[in-house]
């Protein structure tokens, strides 16, 4: 079958969300891929597969630089954008499924943003999309040393981070239920006993929700009063639905025919150690 652009549309729009952290910048940054391939000439390419990657890559990494810089005026904490996985392309292949939940996982995401662009990238070609260092160093314009450097550096500092053990997704469901009902009846006995002792709850609201937390709310005690506190603030006749976002159980709060908000939460010792709760309207897009 003849390569075209086509044929790797997902497959980058894959590098670009892991490196961008946001979908709506991810399709951005596909579409000018795709414009700089059209202007190539054909005989140049000897690899389109490497070609597109080394143009998206390089393209996010310029971009990472100035989200950054924009991010400094983001009011309140900055979460990814979440995305709907039950239906994607990638979790056709059981063998890489649970492989591509964890590089997805909001979670992994906002670890990522402690690297600098060039270790995310070089960090995510060689572990989740398997490039060799040769290879990521002649995409990079970089040698090879500088990149494997930038991948012994990156990988302790994000195994320390995350957790010890990966809960199931029974685990996880389970819990998040249970975190729902508990908020939903007021029962602050059995949120606290969900919840771990140092448990850190995000709200991303990128200012647009005066009700939102503008920093992170740390402890069981504060987070399980805040949980419940927040139930005052949803919207009239809202209704909720289960989802998978990033390969994660979540839960979708809507407010009449769009998504208010995506709950989710993080696992670790058959407790929540983390709650995260996206309700800025501009990254509910794709949900």
């Amino acid at each position: 079958m003849e390569e075209t652009f086509e044929t790797y549309r997902s497959y980058l729009f894959s590098i670009a969300y892991r490196m961008l952290g946001s979908a709506m910048d991810a399709e951005d940054m596909v579409q000018e891929t795709y414009i700089r391939y059209q202007s190539a000439s054909p005989q140049t390419i000897h690899s389109l597969k490497a070609y597109l990657t080394t143009i998206i890559t390089r393209l996010c990494m310029d971009q990472l630089d100035l989200a950054r810089r924009k991010r400094e005026l983001y009011v309140g904490p900055w979460l990814p954008e979440p995305i709907l996985t039950d239906t994607t392309a990638e979790e056709a292949d059981p063998e890489k499924h649970v492989e591509i939940e964890e590089s997805i996982s909001l979670a992994f995401l906002v670890l990522l943003e402690q690297l600098q662009p060039f270790e995310r990238a070089v960090f995510l070609l060689r572990e989740v999309f398997d490039y060799e260092f040769a290879e990521i160093a002649t995409m990079l314009g970089k040698s090879e040393a500088a990149c494997r450097r930038s991948f012994s550096r990156a990988k302790p500092h994000l195994r320390k981070h995350r957790p010890r053990f990966t809960a199931s997704r029974q685990t996880q469901q389970q819990l998040l239920d249970s975190y729902v009902q508990a908020v939903e009846t007021g029962e602050m006995d059995t949120l606290m006993s969900l919840l771990s002792e140092d448990v850190v709850l995000w709200t991303d609201s990128g200012g647009k929700l005066k009700t939102a937390a503008f920093r992170p709310i740390n402890g069981r005690d504060a987070v399980a009063r805040f949980s419940i506190g927040t139930r005052r603030f949803r919207p009239q006749n809202y209704y909720t639905e289960k989802a998978e976002i990033n390969g994660q159980p979540a839960l979708l709060i809507y407010s009449g025919d769009r998504v208010f908000s995506v709950l989710t939460i993080e696992v670790e010792d058959r407790h929540i150690r983390a709650v995260r709760i996206i309700a800025n309207p501009e990254k509910l897009a794709r949900v």
